[in-house]
């Protein structure tokens, strides 16, 4: 979418370690002394200094980042709870964590060492073991700190957050070992094959996720384990799933059969696995069978739980909403100006294109923000939720596909905003399962609730739409992105991939990121995908090759 104006080295062994952190807190002491007891014009100004300390600003220094991770990881590691949390900015926080470390975690014996620091940031290794009920298993991760200035003096002190201790402990989430909340399951693909994180690696927090919903009614029976267990929900949010860190003893597992495909599954892996941050889902239009889902980051569920403004892909949603109230007609001209001013925000297209006398047709292809933001005058704040709700089923907060997912939101906004949510900015967010959904709902007509596990397994109730739109509605939407993955910026990609095809791309601005998120939604016969790259530029040319490829391997 165009741009919106305003708009020391790693030491191995504990005894080495233990060595290394003492010496450096002596000379810290050492020099603390000296500070005290120093002549000149500081001894001269002790009287005032006495009553107005100055506090210390500026980066930090080398040796003070040092000195003070050092310091904590020494009294973590002697099991001296009340030294480590006072060496952090947040004393009573990282008393509670660090004592459930111990006590909770049941780990003993930690070994910490430190790796090389990177500006404030100190990474760090973590072996320990982990003992319950005369079962034990070693422990080992990295992690890291961050030093920072506290705010009252200055004082160097860890700034304190629950990963710290953990790299997946989020705030609110605890460390806990016993016997396991719920039993472990099996999870099986579409062909009834084993679905592991060791072939495919992205589907931790699926089968996380599964786990959770399926492992008591599945007929497992629990083990003991080391486990994350995670924060209760926000209102209106579904919880994350807990996460298994080591396993004591097996329990029993139970069965769970998924609708992913296996081959689908692996060629999702592939093609996130070079990106940073790339997220994809693909699905089933007619049934809303989910057949794969993938992620590049393997700490959070973006393709079923991220929330980001999914930019001029939004466009088949608004687009909706103009033919159904006969603002805009496929063959019919439309504007397209280079600028178009709403709300005391100043839009426009990409490069400051126009498009003179063309047709809606060739703006929706081509990507036209104008022609959509220039419709806001006649529209009421509420009719872009409503056609997200209505036809979509989105913004809802009712889809049960198996696991936790974010249903997307298009909240009533006015005045720019209003207009932003036109073309994804604004309030809008969604994720690749949401647009994964959109198109498929546009290709069929009709809203099919994705889901992973069929809901004949539990009996759950899916959530509907409350109506279709008209045939003349589909016609249309069909004929605008057909055009765009045949001769628009969907084009590229979609290569080949002809006649019964769509396609819509979009580029989502994120404050202080210097590219925007990348999207590209389509859909191939009875197969459609979505997908996001974060930073990736145009839609077209990151997200677009990912789907694209997936679109082939499943036709």
């Amino acid at each position: 979418m165009g741009k919106r104006r305003r708009v020391t080295e790693r030491r191995n062994g504990r005894p080495l370690v233990i060595g290394a952190l003492i010496a450096v807190a002596g000379v810290g002491g050492a020099v603390g002394a000296y500070s005290l007891l120093g002549g000149g014009a500081a001894a001269d100004d002790r009287t005032t200094a006495s009553h107005h300390k100055p506090v210390k600003s500026g980066p930090l220094s080398a040796s003070e980042v040092r000195t003070t991770a050092r310091a904590f990881l020494t009294a973590w590691q002697q099991g001296d709870v009340t030294k480590a949390a006072a060496a952090t900015d947040d004393a009573s926080a990282a008393t509670k964590t660090l004592t459930g470390y111990r006590k909770d975690a049941h780990i003993t014996g930690v070994t910490l060492t430190p790796g090389t620091p990177s500006g404030a940031s100190v990474p760090f290794s973590v072996k320990a073991t982990v003992s319950y009920q005369g079962k034990s298993k070693p422990l080992a991760y990295a992690t890291k700190l961050t030093v920072v200035r506290r705010t009252e003096d200055g004082a160097p002190r860890v700034r304190w957050q629950s990963s710290v201790v953990h790299p997946d402990l989020a705030e609110g989430d605890s460390l806990v070992t016993g016997e396991a909340g719920t039993p472990p399951i099996k999870a099986l693909d579409r062909d009834g094959g084993e679905l592991t994180t060791a072939e495919y690696p992205s589907l931790g927090t699926v089968l996380d996720g599964l786990r959770e919903k399926y492992g008591e009614k599945a007929g497992g029976k629990a083990g003991i384990e080391l486990r994350i267990v995670r924060k209760p929900a926000a209102k209106g949010t579904q919880k994350t799933p807990d996460k298994t860190v080591v396993t004591l003893s097996e329990g029993t597992p139970g069965t769970v059969k998924t609708t992913l495909s296996p081959t689908l599954q692996a060629k999702a892996e592939q093609q996130v696995a070079d990106k940073s941050k790339a997220s994809v889902v693909v699905m089933r239009p007619s049934t809303g069978e989910i057949l794969a889902v993938a992620n590049s980051g393997h700490g959070f569920n973006v393709a079923f739980q991220g929330s980001l403004a999914p930019g001029s892909t939004m466009k088949i949603v608004t687009s909706t909403l103009l033919f159904e109230k006969d603002l805009a007609k496929a063959d019919k001209p439309h504007p397209c100006p280079k600028y178009v001013t709403y709300g005391g925000w100043k839009f426009q297209n990409d490069n400051k294109f126009e498009i003179k006398n063309g047709t809606f047709k060739a703006s929706f292809a081509a990507s036209c923000n104008t022609a959509f933001i220039s419709q806001a005058k006649k529209l009421h704040n509420d009719d872009l939720t409503r056609v997200a709700q209505q036809i979509y089923g989105l913004s809802m907060n009712n889809w049960a596909i198996g696991v936790p997912s974010f249903d997307g939101t298009v909240p009533v906004q006015s005045a720019a905003q209003m207009a932003a949510s036109l073309i994804g900015q604004g309030g809008v967010r969604m994720n690749p399962l949401n647009m994964a959904s959109v198109v498929s709902t546009a290709k069929t007509g009709a809203f099919h609730q994705p889901y992973l596990v069929s809901p004949s397994v539990d009996n759950r109730t899916t959530a509907k739409a409350t109506r279709t739109m008209s045939a003349s509605t589909q016609a249309q939407l069909k004929e605008v992105l057909q055009y765009t993955a045949s001769a628009g910026t969907a084009a590229k990609a979609m290569a080949g991939l002809g006649p019964d095809f769509g396609a819509k791309t979009g580029s989502a601005e994120v404050d202080g990121q210097k590219e925007p998120n990348g999207w590209f939604t389509a859909w191939k016969g009875d197969l459609a995908a979505a997908g996001v790259v974060q930073a990736g530029g145009h839609g077209g040319d990151s997200a677009g090759p990912i789907v694209a490829t997936l679109l082939r391997a499943g036709s």
